[in-house]
């Protein structure tokens, strides 16, 4: 299954490739991708695991980010 989403504030193109390689290290996730200039993140991964995945993800992009809002595309 694949997730879209916004990432709102992101100004950090380091900190949008931490997000990426973070994301593609959580468990279940198949693929993931964060584009720095579109601010666009695609996550895919199992289907049974994405809800825990979306809350760890989030955790993380706060963790980097703090201003960073996370909204389904």
């Amino acid at each position: 299954m694949k997730k879209k989403f916004i990432l709102e504030g992101l100004d950090c193109a380091n900190c949008a490739a931490k997000m990426e390689e973070g994301i593609k290290k959580l468990d279940g996730v198949n693929d993931a991708s964060v584009n720095f200039l579109t601010t666009k993140m695609v996550i895919d991964a199992e289907d049974e695991k994405m809800a825990e995945i979306i809350v760890q993800a989030e955790k993380l992009i706060k963790g980097l980010e703090s201003q960073v809002i996370m909204k389904k595309a």
